[in-house]
């Protein structure tokens, strides 16, 4: 989301302000699981059309819906919720629309999300496919099929076959939980010497380093109990990474940034914690950063 995507980009990119997801170098879908999310502009093909319905039915609601926003708005923005008194439709059921290209979205987070149309974009929604595909596998990997299925929402049937298109450039591996894929050009990054980790990042709730789906989780935290805390079912917390491991779960309130731990850090690694903390570039803040450790 887009508050959730500014901290992203804090963790990765020096020099990030409260007003960095507002660039227009990035725009705002809803992608994958008709989620918000906050994406370079140039990418907008692959995560709408990537997600284009297969079966005939589903994509004729996703093309109608779209065709009747374009005629609503002409050019103009407006609440979901307003167009979607307009066209007489729940406002959520706008989202299929989203897979066309045509919608694009500006939603902070507390409001309605305003919505507005573009040009579909000139790309075939099969290779949109197979690179959301392939930006998964270089992300995620290694990865299987039906975990890109589940996060993009596209179906394991769709899953399965845009592997299957890939193969030729896909690396089979074996893991503590079963056989998986690569993109066989990461192979040699996944057999280099890692290179230093920062001492310590504060990632968001849904941040791509731990996005997983199903058994892939367990690579990441192969404790149980320790999954449970971080992938909850209802709003997740954040990752506190800790020389590039994930060491505990954090939470905001406010001006108070809540961190609970899953081991003893040292005193140095409580301060780098405490300093990234600090560092947050929230664009609600006022005053100093509390933080309270629940150890």
């Amino acid at each position: 989301m887009p508050r959730a995507a500014l901290l992203s980009i804090h963790a990765r990119v020096e020099g990030t302000g409260p007003s960095t997801w507002e660039d227009s170098s990035l725009v705002q879908v809803w992608g994958p699981r008709y989620s918000a999310y906050v994406i370079p502009a140039r990418d907008l093909a692959v995560f709408s059309l990537g997600r284009l319905p297969d079966e005939v039915d589903a994509r004729r609601v996703a093309e109608d819906l779209a065709a009747r926003v374009r005629v609503l708005l002409r050019g103009a923005r407006m609440t979901y919720g307003e167009a979607g008194r307009a066209l007489g439709e729940i406002p959520n059921r706008l989202r299929y629309a989203a897979p066309t290209g045509t919608i694009l979205i500006r939603w902070e987070g507390a409001r309605q999300p305003t919505i507005w149309t573009v040009p579909r974009p000139e790309v075939d929604p099969t290779d949109a496919r197979l690179e959301l595909a392939r930006r998964y596998l270089h992300v995620f990997g290694p990865t299987t099929a039906d975990a890109f299925a589940q996060w993009s929402g596209i179906g394991s049937r769709g899953g399965v076959a845009a592997f299957d298109a890939l193969r030729r450039r896909l690396t089979p591996v074996r893991t503590p939980v079963g056989e998986s894929w690569i993109l066989t050009s990461d192979e040699p990054a996944f057999r280099a010497v890692p290179g230093p980790a920062a001492s310590a990042r504060l990632l968001p709730s849904g941040d791509a380093y731990f996005l997983l789906q199903g058994r892939d989780r367990e690579l990441l935290v192969p404790d149980a109990s320790r999954r449970s805390v971080l992938w909850t079912s209802r709003v997740w917390p954040g990752g506190v990474l800790v020389d590039g491991e994930i060491a505990g779960t954090w939470r905001r309130a406010a001006r108070t940034v809540t961190i609970q731990t899953w081991r003893r850090l040292s005193r140095a690694a409580r301060d780098a914690v405490e300093a990234e903390a600090a560092s947050l570039p929230l664009p609600d803040m006022r005053g100093r950063v509390v933080v309270r450790w629940d150890d």
